[in-house]
């Protein structure tokens, strides 16, 4: 086979452009691994212009080339693309539905998929009707005095409450409420990221992540690692990339019987069929102190950090990532 012209996309702009240009690092260590794939990095900024890693201004045409402004080289045709790109508009299917419209193919689940699971109210919506537990919320269309009184009206019912921007990936535009005076506040700043926000109820519990993938013509679901937090923290954006962190991950949860694994991975592989994703995903979930499980969110692109839980579990399951990387993209090119 000759080589393949692989576009590496990263970056995006958003509120994890730096977690995703770490992930891309990952990417291109496992894809120089094989040299069947000739590889072209390419960061997009938040005014929509993508630059190569030597910040050559370019884009991406209808013709599936990277065309180069300047025109001092000629255009490189792309065979196939990886679009590590974390939040907006990488898991918000946007990007998805430019490729699909140009036919270029691609790596990770596709628009539909991943528009209805970036979108907390219809993911909610799609777990409920594939008969997973999920947490008990409210949906919340605008801000107004009605909004207010139905998120104070949710704290005094449940106690303690988190608000979250609807449409916002890695805990950005999500607020834990304890205190009725926080509420006018947090909502503001929740509205401001997104056009809808939901409340749920506080959940006291173990936070679980199952990494969902497709390798050697299976959907595999690993043992759930689990996510340890600081007393009384819940696991913010800075919990998960600040290197002050104080949250502490397992690859395989400790204390956690076999029945409630199963259970968990059954749950996470109806979620992955059922919402029809496509090579990776971390699904998340949370085990009360009662034994109760409920499936909290999926990421379609999740983090490939140094310290992201997604390629310990592939790892520690026994699967090589370039393979399972380099297997997926030639059956799509087969």
């Amino acid at each position: 086979m000759s080589q393949i012209n692989l576009l590496l996309l990263c970056g995006g702009g958003g509120a994890e452009h730096d977690i995703s240009l770490l992930s891309a690092n990952y990417f291109e260590t496992s894809l120089a691994k094989d040299s069947r794939f000739n590889v072209l990095r390419v960061e997009l900024d938040a005014q929509g212009q993508y630059r190569t890693a030597n910040g050559q201004a370019c884009e991406l045409t209808n013709q599936k080339q990277i065309r180069f402004t300047d025109r001092t080289e000629t255009d490189w045709s792309v065979d196939y693309v990886i679009p590590c790109i974390h939040g907006y508009p990488g898991e918000t299917g946007d990007i998805q539905s430019y490729f699909n419209l140009i036919n270029l193919p691609f790596f990770g689940c596709n628009a539909e998929a991943s528009i209805n699971c970036f979108n907390k109210i219809t993911a909610k919506m799609w777990f409920s009707a594939l008969g997973i537990p999920n947490t008990p919320y409210i949906i919340l269309a605008e801000l107004n005095d009605d909004a207010i009184a139905q998120a104070t009206a949710a704290l005094a019912d449940w106690g303690s409450i988190f608000i979250k921007a609807a449409s916002q990936g890695s805990s950005v535009g999500c607020y834990k409420v304890d205190n009725v005076e926080e509420l006018p506040a947090k909502l503001t700043e929740a509205f401001s990221y997104a056009p809808y926000v939901i409340i749920e109820k506080t959940i006291k519990a173990r936070e679980l992540e199952v990494a969902v993938y497709q390798y050697n013509d299976q959907i595999i679901a690993t043992k759930p690692g689990e996510i340890v937090c600081a007393s009384d923290k819940f696991y913010t954006f800075e919990e998960k990339y600040d290197t002050n962190s104080q949250a502490v991950t397992h690859v395989e949860a400790k204390n956690l019987s076999d029945e409630l694994s199963d259970k968990i991975r059954q749950y996470a592989i109806t979620a992955f069929k059922g919402m029809k994703l496509s090579h990776l995903s971390r699904i998340d979930f949370f085990l009360t102190e009662d034994g109760e499980i409920l499936l909290n969110e999926i990421n379609t692109f999740p983090g490939l950090t140094p310290i992201s839980m997604f390629p310990k579990m592939l790892s520690h399951h026994g699967e090589d990532f370039t393979e399972f990387l380099t297997q997926n993209i030639l059956k799509q090119l087969a």
